[in-house]
């Protein structure tokens, strides 16, 4: 990946060399066609039940499926809503969706009714599948929304509710006999939304980020980059929530790819190294916390990981020490750290052999384009010249469903604004410094969080850190940080204020204060919810 600076001070990563995905007549057939070309290599394989289904069987599946969604009155651009952990029945259900043209919305399985409810009035679901660990809420909150005709049972089974195995298992009867094959009808691509994702939610609610099947499609076709292995014979291993856009994404991805992915439901330690071990994975897909898990964790020694050969790093930042140690523990050649947003269909920036300095997130992808804005002024900056990252290319979203003025202010002229504080170098390396409702503003000066925290996990006897601002009234906000203990150590507030005041300018010590936690609140991505940590701190003034 080449990247390029055009009149303007804009970036451009280069075009993409391939349209195959995008020539195609809709995302649904897409997918299908890809299934059926793999034949029966192995595609996915549950990590938890040490099942390995192949291309076939996911073909077939899907057909079936699919067949079912029309005959329980599943439309073109309906929406279907999915709440479910990590299984291969939400890998179908998504696919079946995607299939007869539906939007399909993934809904986050930790969410409150209160959240659900949200969520499924920004996208407004006709059918719901859901799990057995969310069936419960799922069914209480669309009794209260009457535009939910359907729900699914997608695991576990109820009495009263279809199940899919059920399902599935009647349209092999003769008398509901389906067709081998399924024609996917044709999309209005740059205007049907394929996904409906949900924002992070760092600073409130989440929004629902409507993503096209252009978007994905053109996304396909960047990915498709000559690899020095064939991607059939790439073993990936995921533990990302797919109901996440980076995961969703991945398992989407990696499905058209052909690649054999490696799922587990949930993060188990054990299970995790395990799989590592008995699949020989080759590469996984990370965020900072299991990296760290990785770095610190004990547990690690007794596993043989030498299968290991990329890391792919995103939703947050890695620190240098982290990657070192798990290069230096584990003996993984490549550590690779990228940066996206839901609102930009996975990925806009990515580390290469060539481009992977220490801190940075790479490069441009192909198809991208680049600006560095002033955030009070609106001029366009220059290289290693601190701004606002802005972002142009196929993969930006359609916008927030149901909320034109955020749309609006996200995106103008075609250009999306990320809210992220970045630069990039003479090589055209890509640095992110922090979000700018993230920054704290101490005395006039910019203190980025994310700076602090990778220091203080520098610290042997810490095994987690978030850092905010403390509102006061001289200064402004003061640094203060939460810290979770590594375990059976000593280690008190003036140390860690100590430690910080011993590595870091003025401005970014500790002024605030230290509070030990269990744990630092985050989304399934491993992004930091610092709303959580300013509530936490509300709750304990309020006490005194």
């Amino acid at each position: 990946m080449t990247s390029t600076l055009l009149p303007g001070n804009i970036v451009y990563g280069g075009p993409i060399t391939t349209s195959e995905a995008q020539d195609y007549p809709s995302l649904g057939q897409y997918v299908l066609d890809k299934y059926k070309s793999f034949g029966d290599q192995t595609v996915m394989i549950d990590a938890f039940t040490n099942t390995e289904y192949s291309a076939k069987f996911m073909y077939d599946s899907i057909v079936r499926l699919a067949q079912i969604l029309q005959k329980l009155g599943v439309k073109q651009n309906d929406v279907i809503g999915l709440s479910s952990e990590n299984s291969i029945n939400f890998a179908i259900a998504m696919f079946a969706g995607f299939a007869v043209g539906a939007t399909v919305a993934p809904f986050n399985v930790t969410y409150s009714d209160r959240e659900v409810d949200h969520a499924i009035n920004l996208s407004r679901p006709k059918i719901i599948f859901a799990s057995k660990i969310t069936m419960d809420c799922i069914v209480r909150v669309a009794k209260k929304n009457k535009f939910v005709k359907g729900i699914i049972a997608i695991s576990g089974s109820t009495s009263n509710l279809p199940n899919l195995h059920s399902l599935l298992d009647l349209m092999s009867n003769d008398k509901y006999k389906t067709k081998p094959d399924f024609t996917s009808p044709q999309a209005n691509k740059a205007d049907d939304v394929a996904l409906i994702v949900c924002s992070s939610g760092t600073t409130g609610l989440p929004k629902g980020v409507q993503l096209t099947q252009f978007n994905l499609l053109a996304t396909f076709d960047s990915q498709i980059q000559p690899t020095m292995i064939p991607f059939s014979e790439i073993t990936l291993l995921t533990v990302i929530p797919w109901f996440h856009a980076y995961g969703c994404l991945t398992m989407i991805t990696t499905a058209t790819l052909g690649t054999r992915l490696v799922y587990l439901p949930k993060f188990e330690e054990k299970l995790f190294l395990s799989a590592i071990e008995k699949y020989r994975v080759m590469m996984a897909i990370m965020v900072p916390p299991l990296m760290v898990f990785l770095a610190k964790h004990p547990i690690v020694d007794k596993y043989d990981l030498s299968s290991l050969m990329v890391l792919l790093c995103g939703a947050a930042p890695l620190s240098r020490e982290t990657e070192d140690q798990i290069k230096e523990r584990i003996g993984v050649p490549f550590i690779r750290q990228g940066y996206g947003l839901s609102e930009v269909t996975m990925s806009v920036l990515v580390q290469t052999d060539e481009y992977c300095k220490p801190g940075s997130v790479g490069v441009l992808k192909v198809g991208i384009y680049a600006k560095v804005v002033d955030p009070d002024t609106g001029k366009i900056l220059g290289a290693n010249e601190r701004g606002e990252l802005c972002f142009k290319g196929d993969g930006i979203m359609k916008g927030y469903i149901g909320d034109t003025k955020s749309t609006q202010t996200a995106i103008k002229d075609g250009w999306l604004h990320t809210g992220d504080i970045g630069y990039y170098d003479d090589s055209f390396e890509f640095f992110i410094v922090d979000r700018i409702k993230e920054l704290i503003k101490y005395k006039g000066f910019q203190v980025p969080p994310a700076e602090i925290e990778a220091l203080l996990l520098t610290h042997e006897k810490i095994k987690d850190a978030a850092v905010i601002g403390k509102p006061d009234e001289e200064a402004g906000e003061l640094p203060m940080a939460f810290v979770v203990k590594q375990a059976n150590v000593e280690l008190t507030t003036g140390d860690v204020i100590s430690f910080v005041h011993d590595h870091a300018s003025p401005a970014k010590r500790l002024r605030g204060g230290v509070i030990f936690v269990e744990e630092i609140p985050k989304n399934p991505s491993g992004k930091i919810l610092r709303r959580v940590l300013r509530e936490m701190l509300k709750k304990q003034k309020s006490k005194l």
